[in-house]
């Protein structure tokens, strides 16, 4: 592949420290305010499923130590030649816990001799000042510390019909103080939920803009098995993809998302908006079919093979080199 069109996170790494870095899911057992007895969304996020996301190795029965050794040996098979790890704390609110809490499980990963570093995925209302000073204290004794956030939406209006539980000003105040203490901050934003149309989805590059992450993950909505949104949008599980794009649209999916051709498109006029600096660390999510309640056969090749996660990388890539565009260049300036 020719010359990468936008900023690549794993590049990042390749240049700061000589080698690739790869990423071991560690689930602590943590939950999330949605899931608490006194949730303030009834019923949580329409799209929460977090089995779908777990690699195989991943279980709060297990200790975070023999998480990490099981993570490495997962990954050995397909990196050979990684010799440095990073412990990313990954299901449902890593910060949502006593300090305490976090620290005995921070510190049981950094003491693992090939963590390197840390990524904490959670909330922007699940972080605060205490927390975050004691997280930015750990970048001084190891490489890299991240704090990733569930953004999903910078709307209030979809964040409250897709039942987050919180608001834009607590995304804004929690990148606020993540980046005041330079921890790197890390973003994940969700295309196609409901009621947000292609202009709301492009508007939303300058809404990062201005958060000034330094990070970021997009995930195209996915209908997962077990979440309110697959009641909503009601459709059998043997329909054709015809009748799921239809059943999508019905409840204010935006169209582009349920093709792949439409996705793409989508993601590279995102780009095209979208300041320079900001790492692209994923274009997609990738679910294993069992746990997909929708059968959009255009997330599959001609052959039939489903579509894999790092295969969409090279598609954006092709798009841009076709539109002889880049990440950045509609950038608005404020």
């Amino acid at each position: 592949m020719n010359e990468l069109r936008y900023n690549s996170y794993a590049a990042f790494f390749r240049r700061q420290f000589g080698e690739r870095l790869q990423k071991v899911s560690i689930d602590a057992g943590f939950s999330c305010p949605n899931r608490n007895a006194d949730n303030r969304s009834i019923g949580g996020c329409i799209f929460c499923n977090n089995s779908a996301f777990n690699p195989s190795y991943c279980s709060p029965s297990k200790s975070i130590a023999q998480q990490v050794d099981e993570g490495i040996d997962f990954h050995r098979n397909r990196y050979p030649d990684t010799k440095s790890y990073l412990a990313y704390f990954q299901p449902y609110s890593n910060t949502f816990a006593p300090l305490d809490e976090l620290r005995k499980c921070y510190e049981e990963a950094l003491s693992h001799p090939l963590v390197v570093g840390l990524i904490i995925g959670t909330r922007p209302d699940c972080v605060d000042e205490e927390k975050l000073d004691y997280i930015a204290s750990l970048s001084e004794r190891c490489s890299f510390v991240a704090v990733e956030y569930g953004i999903e939406s910078c709307y209030d209006k979809t964040l409250a019909a897709i039942g987050r539980g919180h608001d834009f000003t607590a995304t804004q105040r929690a990148v606020k103080m993540t980046r005041s203490r330079g921890l790197h901050c890390g973003a994940h934003l969700v295309l196609g939920l409901p009621g947000e149309s292609r202009p709301m989805i492009l508007e939303e590059a300058n809404a990062l803009n201005e958060l000034g992450v330094d990070s970021l993950k997009l995930h195209q909505l996915q209908v997962i098995k077990g979440t309110r949104l697959e009641l909503m949008a009601d459709v059998a599980q043997d329909a054709s993809a015809d009748t799921a794009r239809k059943a999508l649209q019905a409840i204010g999916v935006c169209e582009e998302v349920t093709t792949m051709e439409g996705y793409i498109a989508l993601v590279c006029d995102l780009l095209e908006r979208l300041d320079g600096n900001i790492m692209m660390e994923r274009f997609a999510g990738e679910v294993p079919p069992r746990f997909q309640a929708l059968p959009l056969l255009a997330w599959r090749r001609k052959d039939g093979r489903l579509l894999r996660n790092e295969e969409v990388p090279q598609m954006v890539n092709r798009e841009l080199e076709r539109r002889n565009s880049f990440q950045g260049m509609l950038k608005k300036d404020f």
